[in-house]
């Protein structure tokens, strides 16, 4: 019998023996949950039968109690995390496109998904043991969003599976629509509140590191290179927009990340024109406000060949030369000390160019996004708190091997050196670059 309905009979049943006992033994005076009823001793044998018949009472309204619960625990089961169902035996059609649908369970519309080796890979770039932290991590704040009167019958994973295979493929609408059963409205609503989750309440997986933790990222830059007081790499990627307008006008998005020695995005900040230089990008940042105003890189120097190198960030030709921002030289001559800065450099700048050509490995921002600007904007920030999560979990499904087209920016910012830079900074590159010139020696 559904418990539900067990639940009913029994405390119905309980109600009616309690009734029962009252009418056999009447009693002129209340029951009372005092057992030192001060009641006269030639109060007779009625009153200690009713005393003695207290307790039993007691104990059949603490099961009636019981059974009542048992209703409201048969509901609130139904709220428990709905995990991905085992797919049934049978052949697989493509390997590449895994089967993808809804399943109704549990009065609830849940995700099902073929598990091939490589299907959460392919449609949503992590293992199946990560989609299910980050489902079993998300579902309240996915579930608690939903249309104002029009609630979604939709289990976490389903919402989840929605928005990741669309930032993880780039599919369109339409396709994830036929591929998930669901609308397309529904589908649309599914990802725009995933980025939304990731984007706000989540945020803090892409944070710049305390002082204490820097000096962690600067240990690694220095076992990697030699070279002390790194702590990170400076890159200005870009993103292509199409405009959803008659003439299909295509733009594209500058997004400027500082990224450490494992591939990790220390800061990111997204939103400005692509036609805007990566130094100019670089002074309208709130980065450069912070790290001048000596919020940030903000340590005591360390000593190299006797100057005081200060935390410093390395980036491509494209920036000036700063106290916190070293460059490669230009023209450098063979075997010179310039020369071995520049190649120590180059090997800094590889986890920045990873991490870059990661973002751009998302289906959704391998190819011009047809949506609007701040959609795409979005994607961006959505895609690098999942870059940073997979990273946290040694997941490194998404994390590019290659650099792709991300050496990119290598025009020198023409006149920057002599005009913007004063002795300090460039006294601090030639420590380094002895410095570097010992280790290659």
């Amino acid at each position: 019998m559904e418990s539900r309905k067990l639940a009913a009979l029994l405390s119905s049943l309980i109600s009616e023996l309690i009734l029962l006992l009252l009418l056999l033994f009447p009693s002129s005076t209340p029951l009372s949950l005092n057992s030192n009823s001060s009641n006269s001793t030639n109060s007779n044998s009625n009153s200690n039968s009713n005393a003695n018949l207290f307790p039993l009472i007691h104990h059949f309204l603490s099961v009636q109690k019981i059974a009542a619960s048992l209703g409201f625990l048969s509901i609130s089961r139904k709220r428990k995390r709905t995990h991905l169902p085992e797919p049934e035996a049978g052949p697989i059609d493509d390997e590449e496109n895994p089967e993808l649908g809804p399943r109704l369970g549990g009065g609830r519309i849940q995700l099902v998904l073929t598990r091939t080796p490589d299907s959460f890979k392919n449609c949503f770039r992590m293992t199946s043991s990560t989609f299910e932290w980050l489902s079993g991590l998300l579902e309240p704040l996915l579930e608690c969003r939903d249309p104002v009167g029009s609630p979604l019958n939709l289990s976490a994973e389903l919402r989840l599976g929605l928005g990741l295979y669309r930032l993880a493929t780039g599919s369109d609408y339409p396709e994830i629509s036929n591929r998930f059963g669901v609308s397309e409205s529904v589908a649309k609503f599914c990802t725009k509140q995933l980025c939304r989750v990731l984007c706000t309440d989540f945020r803090f997986w892409v944070t710049f590191p305390t002082p204490n933790e820097l000096e962690s990222v600067s240990t690694a830059f220095q076992t990697l290179t030699g070279l002390p007081n790194c702590c990170g790499v400076l890159e200005c990627t870009r993103f292509k927009v199409v405009k959803n307008n008659d003439e299909l006008e295509e733009h594209s998005i500058a997004a400027q990340i500082v990224v450490d020695s494992s591939c990790r995005i220390l800061s990111i900040v997204a939103g400005y024109r692509g036609n805007k230089a990566d130094y100019k990008v670089l002074k309208s940042s709130t980065l450069c406000k912070d790290i001048e105003e000596g919020r940030l890189l903000n340590s005591p120097p360390v000593n190299v060949n006797g100057v005081a190198v200060n935390q410093y960030l390395v980036g491509n030709r494209g920036y000036p030369l700063l106290p916190w921002l070293m460059v490669p030289y230009v023209e450098a001559l063979p075997g010179s000390c310039e020369e071995n800065f520049n190649k120590v450099h180059s090997l800094m700048r590889v986890s920045g160019l990873k991490a870059s050509a990661s973002l751009k490995n998302w289906g959704v921002l391998s190819k011009p996004v047809e949506e609007e600007f701040k959609i795409a904007v979005a994607y961006i920030g959505a895609c690098s708190m999942l870059h940073n999560a997979l990273l946290m979990r040694e997941d490194y499904t998404a994390l590019g091997d290659g650099l792709g087209d991300c050496y990119q920016s290598t025009d020198y910012c023409s006149g920057l050196e002599e005009n913007l830079i004063g002795s300090k900074a460039s006294d601090i590159r030639s420590a380094l670059a002895t410095r570097a010139n010992e280790l290659h020696d």
